[in-house]
Formats: structure tokens, C-alpha cells, sequence
């Protein structure tokens, strides 16, 4: 049953809070259902963070269900460049983000749940979570054959991934969060998790690929509102709580005071980008002079998301070196993004001799540094 979660509710169900917070003072019994009416992929990681921050959860377990409009969502320690195609995702308008927990990257549309399951650090279990999943989903179609991995992933027909893991483990909290594939568009996903960059050399944390399949294809039963309400069941029915679904609003302060801070340092460029683990781009590209091909040579350092080495080569005869060196002095400490090149190629021009076949060749040259980033 759906319940909105208004401050009478609160009242009535939270309490004994890290921090004094208005709106959770109460009791709550054993535990709760919550669902999100937002689908701002940015709202929903900071009711994760902020459960996590400010729940005392000792008893009193949490299960978190949202949906979020397309988006990709990468681990802690990834890289964005390395796990994504960041062009087809502007071009598209998917919303990037980068989440508390680790693990590999997903992509959440309306036909994708995620479930987030809080406990004490001391009960936390992501195999106990996955398998009260699979109970919910047999409950539905007892016909489907679904397993849990060793890697915490959820197989469909024994091949076919329908859930991947994450979790954070804070030091009396933790969480586990799960994705689980109802109708998402599998074309799109396919798309942007896949990475059009060459030459990037990282130690940041990479996705494993995998052959996922929507549970709607299975049977168009399993709609995301139905295995919502199944898990939320499966979940009421082992923590012995009553099967209520608690609508929150992840914007409202009344509930969850601070958290529109938390999600506004969700959407932040330093936070996205500048979190990467340092990284390298050694790569080359030809262009056409004169009826032969020319190569360029690029090697970029990239620290906290911005451009701390920068080595253009290309030859004199094409482009003068000491336009080469201007390029890669002005490009050092900026943002490893297309706008910041774009600006800085612009000022560039205004501070270089009128000459329209070497600014041409720059602009050729600039957008091929924009296409690796």
C-alpha cells in the first residue's frame, strides 16, 4: 500500500536519530518502506547519503525504492571518460553522476528499479538482500529461474544479468544497493556504456561487461510497479513490519534537513569529474595536408579532473611549434572538459597573428582534443 510521507507519518514512525533532526523524533517500531516520488537521479543519491549520515538504524532497518530518468551512474573510484561515451550522453541529455558507494557503472531509466537496503554494520548482507529479491520475483512468476552470484549480480535464465551491486560501509552503517532491469531501454544503455575514448591509461576501478536482459521480455507482467510492490511485501513480510510504502519527497527540508546541500554537491563538476583517479590519454590522430596524411601525437596527465601535463606534437611544416607550446601551456591546470577548451581557444585566437589557415588548422586540432573528452 502507498502512504504519503507527511510530517504526521514522520512523527509517528522515526526516531533516535544521529543528530537532532527536526521531523524524525519518534518511534519507529522495527522499520520502513520508502519509495521516492522524484526521478532526479541527484535527489535520490542524497536521501541515500543522508539515511546513511542521520539514521540511527539499529532495529530499524530501511528499504529504499527510486526510479530515476536516464541517467549513467558511476562507482566512487571510476573514470567517466573510461566507462561512458560522455559525447552521445550530452548529445542525448543523460544526466551524469557519480555515487558514495563503489563498484561498476549503470545506466537507470523509468524501466529500472533501485533497491537500498540500510542496516547496522553489523547486519549487513548483501546475499540475504539479493535472495529476499529473488523470493519476491518467484512470488510473482514462480516460473522464472533467477540465481544470485558469487558477485552479487542477479542471473536470468543463467545468462542474462537483470541486477548488479553496490554498497557503502560506514562505521556503525551500511548500505547495499542494487539495480534490478524491468523495461529499460536496452539499445540506449548498450550505447553510452560504452567508452569511444583510445589510449586512456588509468587505475581507476573498471565495469565488467555483461548480456543484460529486461524481465519484461521474460513476461509483460512484471511491470516496475508490480515487482515494487512484491518486494516491498517480501521485505514487510521477513522484517516483520507492516507492508506500507512510505512516499518522500527528497527535496523537502521538513524531513531531511540539509539535504538539498547534499544533492546540490552530487551535481557538481568537482564532484563528477574532479573525483577521478589521475589518469593518462596517449593517443594520435592524422589529418590531410597536401594529399598525404599527417600524424598528430597527444599526451595528456589528467589530476582531480583538470590537465596537469599537456604534449601536443605535430609537424613544424603544419603547425609551428611555438603555436604547439602555446596550446599546451594554456591548457595546463583547465578543466578536461570541451567548454574549457572551447573558452580557452577563443582567448587563444584573439591573442594570435590574423592568419586564417593557421587558426584553421588550430580549430582542427582543438576539436580533435575536444573529441577524447
Amino acid at each position: 500500500m502507498l502512504i504519503p510521507f507527511s510530517m504526521k507519518n514522520c512523527f509517528q514512525l522515526l526516531c533516535n536519530c544521529k543528530v537532532p533532526v527536526a521531523g524524525f523524533k519518534n518511534k519507529v517500531k522495527s522499520g520502513l518502506i520508502f519509495q521516492s516520488v522524484s526521478s532526479d537521479i541527484y535527489q535520490n543519491l542524497a536521501v541515500e547519503d543522508w539515511i546513511h549520515d542521520h539514521v540511527n538504524l539499529e532495529g530499524k532497518p530501511v528499504l529504499f525504492l527510486w526510479r530515476n530518468s536516464p541517467s549513467v551512474v558511476i562507482g566512487r573510484h571510476q573514470n567517466p571518460w573510461q566507462e561512458c561515451n560522455l559525447n552521445l550522453m550530452r548529445e542525448e541529455g543523460v544526466k551524469l553522476a557519480r555515487r558514495r558507494s563503489g563498484g561498476g557503472t549503470v545506466y537507470h531509466d523509468m524501466g529500472n528499479i533501485n533497491l537500498t537496503f540500510f542496516t547496522t554494520k553489523k547486519k549487513y548482507d548483501r546475499m540475504q538482500n539479493l535472495k529476499l529479491v529473488v523470493r519476491a520475483l518467484k512470488a510473482v512468476q514462480p516460473q522464472l529461474d533467477i540465481q544470485a552470484t558469487k558477485r552479487c549480480d542477479l542471473l536470468l535464465d543463467g545468462q542474462f544479468k537483470i541486477s548488479g551491486t553496490a554498497s557503502k560501509i560506514g562505521r556503525t552503517t551500511a548500505y547495499h544497493h542494487c539495480t534490478l532491469l524491468c523495461s529499460t531501454d536496452r539499445t540506449l544503455l548498450s550505447s553510452l556504456l560504452k567508452s569511444p575514448y583510445q589510449g586512456i591509461r588509468s587505475n581507476a576501478t573498471a565495469s565488467i561487461p555483461s548480456i543484460v536482459k529486461n524481465l519484461l521480455e521474460k513476461d509483460p507482467t512484471l511491470t516496475c510497479e508490480v515487482l515494487m510492490n512484491a518486494i516491498a511485501a517480501e521485505y514487510a513480510a521477513y522484517h516483520q513490519i507492516d507492508n506500507h510504502i512510505n512516499l518522500i519527497n527528497p527535496t523537502d527540508e521538513t524531513l531531511f534537513p540539509g539535504i538539498n546541500n547534499k544533492a546540490r554537491e552530487l551535481q557538481t563538476w568537482e564532484w563528477i569529474y574532479g573525483k577521478t583517479p589521475k589518469f593518462s590519454i596517449n593517443t594520435s590522430f592524422n589529418v590531410l595536408y597536401e594529399q598525404s596524411h599527417l600524424e598528430i601525437k597527444i599526451f595528456i596527465d589528467i589530476k582531480d579532473g583538470r590537465i596537469e601535463i599537456c604534449n601536443i606534437e605535430a609537424p613544424n611544416h603544419w603547425l609551428p611549434l611555438e603555436i604547439c607550446d602555446k596550446l599546451n601551456s594554456s591548457f595546463i591546470g583547465s578543466k578536461f572538459c570541451p567548454n574549457e577548451i572551447t573558452m580557452l581557444t577563443n582567448i587563444l585566437h584573439r591573442t594570435c597573428p590574423e592568419d586564417d589557415e593557421l587558426h584553421n588548422r588550430w580549430n582542427i586540432l582543438c576539436e580533435k582534443i575536444k573529441g577524447i573528452m
